[in-house]
């Protein structure tokens, strides 16, 4: 990995993968700035040491200048369910906005571009695992607007010189530090399966228990968020100009919804009862990614593959945030009983 500092803009970087990421950045000796709205970020999420500019997308025609060398691209709407109901919300942001990015770039000379993709790109698998010349077929808003953005960065290569890469994701887990997955709504099982053991939830729901698959759940492919991180510090280094490269990120093995479940059983020390009910259409009995080409052209390799460490850093952090939280209710309660009006 090359040690040349550089002076990046992270979009998204109040979110759960961009604000690792940005941390990561800044480990590595590069100067961070985060453009984030804080519509789904944290403030909280922007790591010590990055300049942070509050705005949206279209934004970044306001931040970016010739002192920049590369923007990593995390901001995006990312509810599949959402982008079903309110697709123009999706279409918008997703697209119109890095449409607009790609314009900023264009016009203050900024040439390297890291993309945060997604394997909904792919929609259905036809084989697994997944390769990236595999056809995609996304089967929701959301996984067709970032494939658009994905045609759009493939043009700004061959028509501008841009150097991007693209990197798809599977199922991103874990934290890194104080850094870790608050979505609200949440819809990742980990964090799911973690709020029954903290008692926030009276179970965990598996929709379907008849997959063709060894316990009859689904299994997908989780990947640390500290490995996906990595990723997009070599991915920044190996950006070539006019090529826009496509990699998939996951660990290339598979984990049961009922491995998942068992494993943060064995972590938190909780019972985690389940609720079985039917099948969510759409969903497939398998989906892992082939990470070879992440291997060969980034020189990727993910270290942090044990289901149960993924799972132990994730309930370490949302054991320090809900004590965050009992923290700040505890400090309000006090407030009120020294003669502040609570109601």
């Amino acid at each position: 990995m090359s040690t040349q500092p550089k002076k990046v803009l992270v979009t998204g970087g109040a979110g759960y993968v961009g604000g690792v990421v940005a941390a990561r950045l800044l480990a590595a000796g590069h100067r961070v700035t985060v453009l984030d709205d804080l519509s789904t970020g944290f403030r909280a999420g922007v790591p010590q040491g990055a300049e942070f500019v509050e705005g949206r997308i279209q934004d970044a025609a306001k931040v970016l200048d010739g002192s920049y060398d590369a923007v990593l691209h995390f901001a995006a709407s990312s509810q599949v369910g959402e982008s079903v109901a309110n697709p123009e919300k999706y279409w918008r942001n997703n697209v119109a906005g890095t449409l607009e990015l790609l314009a900023a770039m264009r016009a203050s000379g900024v040439r390297t571009l890291v993309f945060s993709s997604t394997a909904a790109t792919y929609g259905e698998p036809v084989s697994v695992p997944i390769t990236e010349d595999a056809p995609t077929a996304p089967t929701n808003p959301y996984g067709a607007t970032k494939l658009a953005v994905d045609h759009m960065i493939s043009g700004e290569c061959a028509a501008h010189g841009l150097s991007a890469v693209s990197l798809r994701y599977f199922n991103v887990a874990g934290a890194h530090g104080v850094q870790g997955e608050r979505h609200d709504p949440e819809s990742h099982l980990i964090p799911l399966v973690l709020q029954v053991a903290q008692g926030r939830r009276e179970a965990i729901s598996v929709f379907g228990d008849d997959y063709p698959t060894p316990d009859g759940t689904c299994l997908r492919d989780y990947i640390h968020v500290a490995d996906l991180a990595e990723a997009h510090l070599l991915a920044l280094d190996k950006a070539t100009a006019g090529e826009h490269l496509i990699c998939n990120l996951g660990n290339g093995e598979g984990f049961s919804v009922r491995q998942v479940i068992e494993a943060a059983r064995q972590v938190t020390g909780h019972p985690i009862p389940v609720r079985t009910e039917p099948r969510r259409a759409g969903d497939p009995a398998v989906l892992v990614a082939s990470a070879e080409r992440a291997r060969q052209r980034l020189g990727w390799q993910p270290t942090r593959t044990d289901l149960a460490e993924i799972i132990r850093d994730a309930w370490n952090f949302a054991q320090s945030l809900a004590q965050d939280t009992q923290h700040s209710q505890n400090t309000q309660h006090t407030h009120v009983t020294q003669g502040e009006d609570g109601r």
